[in-house]
């Protein structure tokens, strides 16, 4: 009888260490998204963008690059959208992200 290793157990190790650091990464950018929205605005001038307009296009470019990280790490770790779906509902149910 030949020795087998327990293939299936290191499989699931390796997906749960590679949940993990997905997990760790997706934390630390929505951090850094907090991070670049409490930024304290530039003071006013004439002829530039309203704060509210600095605003909306923060957003936008926080929530652009976010979601460019979002898909690297989804093609890095090969994690369908439905995946991320479900852990990203998962998360804003326990209150973890608004």
């Amino acid at each position: 009888m030949k020795y087998q290793k327990p293939h299936k157990a290191m499989d699931e190790r390796e997906k749960l260490r590679k949940f993990r650091e997905l997990d760790d990464a997706f934390a630390q950018a929505l951090r850094e998204l907090e991070g670049a929205n409490r930024k304290p605005p530039a003071s006013p001038k004439e002829d530039v963008p309203s704060l509210e307009e600095r605003r909306r296009e923060q957003e936008r470019e926080n929530q652009l690059a976010f979601e460019r990280r979002l898909e690297a790490l989804m093609q890095e770790y090969a994690l369908p959208a439905e995946s991320v779906t479900a852990l990203m509902r998962t998360l804003v149910q326990l209150g973890k992200i608004a």
